[in-house]
Order: structure tokens, then C-alpha cells, then sequence
């Protein structure tokens, strides 16, 4: 198998390269389920976890007394390493290299190691930056990338106090270039659907300068690879900051920006970029009526939830475009978005989702639509209307989808009323009943439902109900997020970003 090519520098010193990079072409994920990942996937893996994580594969690995401890390490230093990549992207730490752990390896993501970190503060030690923009290859009107680059510029500015200038002809701190190929930086571009394009840090030289690959099919909308999306990722770069673990950060490693996302900092990047120049003096003005956006911290006592479903073994509990996975044996439930799993084929802010195991597929629904999920895939035909579910035109959308696997159907909620639909039959039994009738003690309309260890569990704004569907009666309460299992570090984070 050719093996996956990234040129990624350890972090050092200023000027040093990050690379925002594709992965190279690999296979398709496996269809269905077997005891291990194909060797291709594996050496996919290795080298993944080599080039971002530090793993040093068996070859490179000093050789052991015998071939069973050789062996018996190696597995053990891998599965480690596997692990680190499942916690920084919140997947469950597992250890194993399951299709959603490979899935994510596989996005777009940026080259720079996600374990390495600054020895010390690298920052230009200037407010005013000057940039230019060199070359005459540029893939679009060289108004409308001057534009684009302007916009995300901005972004920062509007946070820290710093100003970015263009210049012409001038020597400027900061170069912007669209390169191909070998373009004499030891950091060479491979053609479209490799490297997108890679930064250097804050420093003299070559410090602070930009790359983009030329060869990309660059776009201002929602085709091809989105200018602005990654213009600012990697002028943050530019600017001295590292990667983040924060899923809703624009300095997340991976590349997940949906074709519909307003692109805009988030509160970590603020803090991040803040922390290195200060605060701009008319960030107070822009943002007293729309502060930077936060990612759902699990430990807010005000957290409420979008949808709620079991997958296999896993609990899913999703808010806007992120979700957290609940996995029974293991004590971390990490946070990440929605779109690192299904990428581009399951909307963010979701009404309601379920899993119906016997046709192995998992259902998402979102206004008037729902989306029909296998094996990571949509499946043809999807998105399609709720009234094809037998839902009459007078419903909207779906509040909540609770499945019965045992009994093969699923209630669907909507505002006082609830729908059983039996899912071998695929058609509504009956008419709608009030939900205050068949739950009893539950206020609507209702955010989320899933069963699960026995019981019922319904979810409106803060407050989680257990419900026990055979006495017809709520059982307990108590807060939304009691599930998710808040520990220690994580009330520290909320509390760092309150």
C-alpha cells in the first residue's frame, strides 16, 4: 500500500511549517462489521498516529529479547496511541480502531502534531502586521481572494488588538502565496485533493508566510474547498496559535466546516488569541449582543439536549452541531461534532434521532425532513418528508423520536401529541393520543426520548425524567446532563469559561 504522506515538522522554532492536509486517497470503509480493520487501514492508522501522535511504528521500535514481547509492546504502545486520538477528537477511548475512529482519521485536517505544544510563547512582538499577496496563479479573481483574505483578518482583529496592512510591492511581514507542487519550502504540494495549504509561525524570513495549493478547487460558496474557512485557520497559525481540542474551535485540527456554517471565532479562540496580544478595544461593542460562540460544556446545570439515541452500546446525546457518545464500559464521554462521524450528510441543530437496529440504520430528522442513515452513508432518496411516515401536513416537525427495539416501533412527538409507528408494517397505528395521557407527569412539548437500561427517559429543557413505561409513571428526575457523569476537570473548564 502507498503509504499516507504528510509533511508535518515537529513544532521548534519560529518559521516552522503547519500543514493543512488532506489525507491521500485510501479505501472505503469496510461495509460490514469483522474482527479487525483491513492491514491497509492499519498501516493508514500507524502512520496517522506516527506523524500526529508521536507513535513510532514496530520497524522504528528498539528490538525486543523476543518476538511475543515485541509484539505484545508494539500492540500496547498502539492501542495507546489510538486512545489519545479518540480523546482529542471525543470519540470513545477505546483503544480499537472501530470505523468511526478511522472515518475520522480520514477527514481533512490540518499537518501539525495535535500532542506537540509551544516550549514557550511564540507571538509577533508587533500590533500593526503587514501582509502581500505575491504570485499570478491565483485560482479566482485577485479581487475577490484580496476580499476573502481581508474578511479573515478581520475575524482576529475584531478581538485582539492588532491591525493587518497590504501592501503591493513593499516587503511585508506576512506573504500570501499560491504555490505548486515543489515549491522550494521542503514542504512540497501534491495536487488537488492533497495539501490544501500550510503557515509558518510568527518569526522573521519566512516566519509568519502562508501557502496555498494552487492546484485545489478553490471556491467562495459551498462547492469545493471553502478560501475563507481555511484562509482563517491558517492565518491563526500565522499568528502563533496552536491547535485546540475544542470541536467548535477554528483551530480544531480537523477540516469539518459545513457548507451552511456562518464561519466565526469561538469563545476558546478569542481566549486563545487574546491571551497572546490582549483584547481589541472595540471588542466590547461587537460582541455585547452576540458574544463569541461556546461549545456545549456537559457540566452546565442549563445544558438541555437537541435529540437523544441509543447506537449499539452507545447513548448519543446531541446540542447544535456537536454530540456527545456515552460507551457503558468506558468512564469518558468525550464532546465532538456531529459531522467528524457523518461528515456532510446529517444537518447540526437536529429535532430528533433514532437507530432501529433490524434495518440496521439510524434516522435523523430536522423540520419537515428526515435523513436515513447505513453504515455512515445516506441512503438514496434521503432526505425526504415527515409525511411519508404517515405524519399528517399539519405537523411540522418531529419534537422527539422514542424506538422500542424488543417491540419493533417507535412514537414519535409532536407538541401535546405522540404517533406510533410500527416499523415492520412501516405505517402509523391509529390515530395521534395526548401526550399527558400515555405519559403521564411529563410537561410538553418535549426536547428528547430514548429508551434505555429500562426505562424511558425523557428530556425538556434542563430536567431529565425516568419513566417506567409498564406502571405509567415518572420514577425520578433530575438534571438533563446527569447522565453524561460531569468529573473534576471538566466543572474547571465551564468554570475557566464562564
Amino acid at each position: 500500500m502507498k503509504m499516507l504522506w504528510l509533511n508535518v515538522l515537529t513544532l521548534m522554532m519560529p518559521g516552522q511549517t503547519l500543514v493543512m492536509a488532506l489525507p491521500l486517497r485510501t479505501p472505503d470503509l469496510p461495509t460490514q462489521p469483522h474482527a479487525g480493520p483491513p492491514e491497509a487501514d492499519q498501516e493508514f492508522a500507524e502512520e496517522y498516529l506516527r506523524h500526529f501522535y508521536g507513535y513510532k511504528p514496530k520497524s522504528e521500535r528498539q528490538k525486543r529479547t523476543t518476538d511475543t514481547d515485541e509484539d505484545a509492546d508494539w500492540t500496547t504502545v498502539l492501542c495507546d496511541n489510538v486512545r489519545k486520538m479518540q480523546r482529542f477528537f471525543g470519540l470513545p477511548p477505546s483503544g480499537e480502531l472501530t470505523k468511526e475512529t478511522l472515518a475520522v482519521m480520514k477527514r481533512p485536517r490540518c499537518g501539525l502534531s495535535d500532542v506537540e505544544r509551544f516550549g514557550k510563547t511564540i507571538r509577533w512582538k508587533k500590533s500593526t502586521l503587514s501582509y502581500r499577496i505575491t504570485g499570478y496563479n491565483l485560482p479566482i479573481p485577485a479581487s475577490k481572494v484580496q476580499k476573502v483574505f481581508r474578511a479573515a483578518w478581520k475575524l482576529w482583529s475584531n478581538v485582539a488588538p492588532l491591525k493587518f496592512r497590504k501592501r503591493s510591492r513593499k516587503e511585508a511581514d506576512i506573504v500570501i502565496s499560491f504555490r505548486n507542487g515543489d515549491h522550494k519550502d521542503g514542504s512540497p504540494f501534491d495536487g488537488k485533493g492533497g495539501i490544501l495549504a500550510h503557515a509558518f509561525l510568527p518569526g522573521s524570513g519566512i516566519g509568519g508566510d502562508i501557502h496555498f495549493d494552487a492546484d485545489e478547487d478553490w471556491s467562495l460558496n459551498s462547492t469545493g474547498i471553502n478560501l475563507f474557512a481555511v484562509a482563517v485557520h491558517e492565518f491563526g497559525h500565522a499568528l502563533g496559535l496552536p491547535h485546540s481540542s475544542d470541536p467548535g474551535s477554528i483551530m480544531y485540527p480537523a477540516y469539518n466546516f459545513a457548507p451552511s456554517y456562518d464561519m466565526q471565532l469561538s469563545f476558546r479562540d478569542v481566549q486563545d488569541v487574546q491571551h497572546l496580544y490582549g483584547i481589541s478595544p472595540s471588542f466590547a461593542s461587537l460582541f455585547s449582543k452576540k458574544p463569541p460562540p461556546r461549545t456545549p460544556n456537559k457540566c452546565d446545570p442549563d445544558l438541555s439536549f437537541d435529540a437523544v439515541t441509543e447506537l449499539q452500546q452507545e447513548v448519543l446525546f446531541f446540542k447544535d452541531r456537536f454530540m456527545w457518545r456515552k460507551h457503558p464500559q468506558l468512564d469518558e464521554t468525550g464532546i465532538t461534532l456531529i459531522s467528524s462521524l457523518w461528515q456532510d450528510s446529517v444537518p447540526p441543530y437536529l429535532d430528533a434521532v433514532y437507530e432501529n437496529v433490524d434495518m440496521n440504520v439510524i434516522v435523523f430528522f430536522k423540520g419537515h425532513q428526515y435523513w436515513m442513515l447505513r453504515q455512515l452513508k445516506l441512503e438514496e432518496g434521503f432526505p425526504r418528508n415527515i409525511s411519508d411516515l404517515g405524519l399528517p401536513s399539519r405537523i411540522k416537525s418531529v419534537d422527539a423520536a422514542l424506538h422500542f427495539r424488543n417491540d419493533r416501533y417507535t412514537v414519535f412527538f409532536t407538541g401535546h401529541e405522540c404517533w406510533r409507528y410500527n416499523e415492520q408494517q412501516k405505517m402509523m397505528e391509529g390515530s395521534p393520543t395526548l401526550i399527558e395521557e400515555q405519559w403521564p407527569g411529563i410537561p410538553t412539548p418535549i426536547d428528547a426520548a430514548v429508551f434505555h437500561d429500562g426505562f424511558v427517559h425523557i428530556f425538556k429543557g434542563n430536567i431529565h425524567y425516568k419513566f417506567d413505561s409498564s406502571s405509567k409513571r415518572v420514577v425520578s428526575t433530575s438534571p438533563a446532563n446527569d447522565l453524561l457523569e460531569c468529573k473534576r476537570d471538566d466543572n474547571e473548564i465551564l468554570t475557566e469559561s464562564r
